[in-house]
This record gives structure tokens, C-alpha cells and sequence, in this order.
């Protein structure tokens, strides 16, 4: 038998890299369908889309909070990576803007998720701290460039910018989405006011 330079025989890795394909394929499938329909979507759905049978799903997420949770680490891997992407391509200040947006996108299209958060599935525990510990040091890094660059205030904790923003997404309804990001534009708006202002301040 054949073996790669690790040892492992390579119809070994051939079907771990299978495996890592069906899951991924089923980790994006359930993004999309949690996104258009919520997170109680059934499962025969999601495996359709993945082009994987049920039973390959449930061998790798055996209950739906399990599926839930791991399409929600995901999600918050790819937003909070976002920030040094963004960084790296545009001025502070625009940079934050853009992934205050990219960010209200995320919560926005997690329709059922704050209910399954609060179910008290042991799945979803350790979630809200996963959240907080990606989202809030690249939120910060953020702010703090552009505050530098006088371009928005900088007495506001990042925390309370996220939860702010989390709160504003909840509405519901066909307009949901427009309201949370005009919602949104205006905490931006806020925050380069506050900004303008203290400029003007004269020396005491």
C-alpha cells in the first residue's frame, strides 16, 4: 500500500479529505438555507443541498444544535477574519465602516438563532462567549485606528457598538434588513459626529 510522506496510507487521507469535503459542503449548504428559512429548516433540505445523504449528516452533526452551533463558529470565523482583510485594503476609518456593515449582515441573516441560543441546549453554551472573544479585539482594533485618524470618537467600548448593533437587527418583517442597516448608518453617522464635535472643542 502506498503511503505519504506523514505514514498515513493514501486511501486513508483520501477519505479524510472526502470527509472534510462533505462537511464543508454541508456546513455551507446549512448557512444558506438557515439564512432563508431559520435555523428549524429540516434537515432532508440541507443534505439536498449539499448533494450528501442524511445519514453522512447526522454521522457528522447528530442533533441539530450541533449543526447549528458549528454553522455559527463558521460564520463568526469568516466575519471576524474580515477586519484584517478590510485593513489592509482601505483607510481606517472606511475599514470599520465597511465591516460594521459586513457584521450587521451576519446578525441579520441568523433568523432563529437568538431563540436556539436562549433553547439551553448545552450545544450553544460556550457561543455567546465565542462570539465576544472573536468579535470584540478586531471591533476594537478597528475603532482604535480610526479614533488615531480623529475619525470618529473614541470613547465608546466596543462591546456596547456590537450589542447596539445586535438589538437593531433583531426587527422583523419584509423590511427588516433596510431598517437595521439605515439603523446602522445612523450609529455610524454618530460616531464621526462625536468625533467632529470634540475638534471643535476649544483648549480649556
Amino acid at each position: 500500500m502506498t503511503r505519504g510522506e506523514d505514514g498515513d496510507s493514501l486511501p486513508e487521507r483520501n477519505l479524510r479529505a472526502d470527509a472534510q469535503r462533505n462537511e464543508d459542503a454541508v456546513l455551507e449548504a446549512a448557512r444558506q438555507v438557515f439564512a432563508e428559512t431559520g435555523v428549524d429548516a429540516p434537515v432532508r433540505d440541507i443534505a439536498a443541498r449539499a448533494g450528501v445523504g442524511v445519514g453522512t449528516l447526522y454521522r457528522r452533526f447528530p442533533n441539530r444544535s450541533d449543526l447549528v452551533a458549528a454553522v455559527f463558529r463558521r460564520e463568526v470565523d469568516a466575519c471576524a477574519a474580515e477586519a484584517a482583510r478590510l485593513s489592509a485594503e482601505h483607510p481606517p476609518a472606511e475599514a470599520l465602516v465597511r465591516w460594521l456593515r459586513r457584521y450587521t449582515r451576519f446578525i441579520a441573516t441568523k433568523r432563529g438563532l437568538a431563540a436556539a441560543l436562549h433553547s439551553g441546549d448545552p450545544a450553544f453554551e460556550a457561543l455567546p462567549a465565542y462570539f465576544r472573544a472573536n468579535f470584540e479585539p478586531v471591533l476594537t482594533g478597528l475603532m482604535q485606528a480610526a479614533a488615531a485618524e480623529g475619525e470618529i470618537r473614541g470613547d465608546v467600548a466596543p462591546y456596547d457598538l456590537l450589542r447596539a448593533i445586535g438589538n437593531l437587527s433583531s426587527a422583523t418583517g419584509a423590511d427588516g434588513a433596510a431598517h437595521a442597516g439605515s439603523m446602522v448608518d445612523l450609529l455610524i453617522d454618530g460616531l464621526r459626529l462625536g468625533a467632529a464635535s470634540r475638534a471643535k472643542m476649544p483648549d480649556r
